[in-house]
């Protein structure tokens, strides 16, 4: 079993002072109802400059590999070394970190085999040219292993095993073996909630959809969505500052001359999806169904890195702070709706942060699947001008051990291009049943 920590945020007694003198201003009649709104800004700077500590894990980057479409995409052929390599020398080299200075690195990953996926990992850090003494381990809770490996190193740092480390993630699905290896164990067929842990990821979409009334229409508007607001992203620009370009091969299958080319972009969006158009396909895991190869998330290739360290090292390194990791939940959900996991972890993930939902100005929510992330977002009643507001991973794909590295990344960049964003959600869901949320404090 994975050890999970969990950074609790609490509040100093000064900071419950501060609050009940603001809250008395801010309660002092209807005729000064427009200084009530300076004095809610007022409170909302000041707690924000008493929470800091020289023990708070600080964010001090963030950046990801182009995601590239499986098999057929800019990285089916590279190694996975390859990959994870690009981010972490990236990392060390726009930090200006002594890489010796490392404590751990934690990687997610998911279908790589065990023992190869681990070797492989510590191959990439000396590709990346970090040093022998600089550890480094896998972790895998499926789709959430990016964010797990984050919230490893942040827990890591809070016990003081180390003062900086990075969490990061990586898959190459090009290369994954889908299929399960040995045969499968009689007796978990008499357990109903172990049986269901073998129930294909595409089947529990259709069961979310089916309990939940998800409609194929919301589905699939969902997925419009994505593809239109990531487009508008990567038109934009609002990936660049967190997209490493990375080099990759192209042979020529009849002349089998090589060529070099880089990567710079996310490869997943298709321009022109419409609503219309996505009605057109048929559903492929369940007939009658709802889920589609438009309305699920893609098969993917990349990797993302997150360098974490206490705010005393940050400042002593003179680094600036890309955000503050504040908390962090995983919870257990039933695992023929697994994708219900994220309307249960991100509620606890706000709580122990010590906010509450209305204190949230972005979210990050996987699509694994429409249906999923259709249903967390109604059921926990958010406004969609709030999630993924670059797009998804219907659009921009999903590889498992990245993902949640991924999605930090976007989430953190977006928010400094937010003024007065302050508070982000990072969640998922899991395989056989799980949900994982985090919390992320950008200090403005």
């Amino acid at each position: 079993s994975s050890f999970v920590a969990v950074v609790v945020v609490c509040l100093s007694p000064t900071m419950n002072r501060v609050d009940k003198i603001l809250g008395h201003l801010s309660q002092s009649g209807s005729a000064l109802s427009s200084s009530s709104s300076s004095s809610a800004a007022a409170a909302s700077a000041v707690r924000g400059r008493l929470n800091r500590s020289d023990d708070d894990v600080v964010i001090v980057s963030s950046l990801r590999t182009p995601i590239g479409r499986a098999r057929k995409g800019y990285f089916s052929g590279e190694y996975v070394e390859e990959l994870l390599a690009a981010v972490l020398k990236a990392t060390v080299e726009r930090t200006g970190v002594d890489p010796a200075s490392i404590g751990d690195i934690v990687v997610g990953t998911v279908l790589g085999q065990g023992s190869q996926r681990a070797n492989e990992c510590r191959m990439a850090s000396f590709l990346a040219g970090i040093p022998e003494t600089v550890p480094i381990h896998t972790v895998n809770r499926q789709c959430s292993s990016g964010l797990q490996a984050i919230a490893h190193v942040a827990a890591s740092i809070q016990a003081g095993y180390y003062d900086i480390g990075i969490g990061a993630g990586v898959e190459s699905m090009s290369t994954a073996k889908f299929k399960w290896e040995g045969s499968v164990n009689p007796n978990v067929k008499k357990h109903n909630a172990a049986a269901a842990c073998l129930i294909p990821m595409g089947i529990t979409s259709e069961n979310v959809a089916a309990r939940y009334g998800i409609s194929r229409e919301k589905q699939d508007k969902l997925a419009a969505m994505s593809h239109a607001r990531a487009i508008a992203a990567t038109k934009q620009g609002r990936f660049k500052d967190e997209i490493v370009p990375v080099k990759f091969t192209v042979t020529n299958p009849e002349t089998k001359e090589q060529t070099t080319h880089v990567a710079d972009k996310d490869q997943g969006m298709r321009p022109g999806t419409t609503v219309e158009k996505l009605a057109k396909l048929r559903a492929v895991f369940k007939k009658g169904g709802s889920t589609t190869a438009g309305n699920a998330s893609q098969v993917s290739d990349g990797a993302a890195a997150t360098l974490l360290m206490k705010r005393s090292k940050a400042r002593e390194l003179n680094l600036p702070v890309l955000g503050v990791f504040r908390s962090f939940a995983a919870v257990g959900v039933d695992p023929a709706v697994m994708g219900i996991g994220p309307a249960v972890a991100i509620p606890e993930a706000i709580k122990k942060a010590g906010l509450s939902q209305n204190d949230i100005d972005l979210y990050e929510i996987n699509e694994a699947f429409a249906s999923q992330a259709t249903y967390c977002v109604e059921k926990l009643g958010l406004s969609w001008d709030k999630v993924n507001v670059n797009g998804g991973a219907i659009a921009i794909g999903h590889p498992l051990g990245m993902t949640g590295a991924r999605m930090t990344a976007t989430l953190l960049h977006e928010m400094h291009k937010r003024p007065g964003a302050r508070y982000g959600v990072v969640s998922m869901c899991i395989g056989s049943g799980m949900g994982a949320a985090a919390v992320f404090e950008v200090e403005q």
